[in-house]
């Protein structure tokens, strides 16, 4: 979430709206986004709707329904352009977003 953070304006040049999804609460997002000083939106995907929906969904340590590491380029009219999806231990390379971003 710190590497969204940081690169933020770069997003914006080229308008992408970044936002962040996690199965957390909406009031464990607030601790992040004061925690972290985050300059984006965090939604919360309580129920479970996004990671089955976008086929995301695994088991993790006991867990159900607990996203895997992903990320998704949307047009203006909400189709899904472009999708990545990571391991626990890489990180999202932001390059490729940028330039996949651009080439919309």
């Amino acid at each position: 979430m710190e590497l969204l953070r940081d690169r933020r304006e770069e997003f914006d040049r080229i308008g992408v709206k970044p936002l962040g999804v996690s199965r957390d609460s909406p009031w464990t997002h607030i601790s992040w986004m004061q925690a972290l000083d985050l300059n984006f939106g965090l939604l919360s995907d309580w129920n479970a709707e996004a990671v089955l929906g976008f086929g995301v969904s695994r088991d993790f340590r006991g867990f159900k329904d607990i996203a895997r590491r992903a990320a998704f380029l949307a047009d203006g009219e909400g189709r899904v352009r472009a999708a990545w999806s990571y391991e626990d231990s890489e990180v999202p390379d932001f390059d490729d977003l940028i330039r996949a971003a651009q080439a919309l």
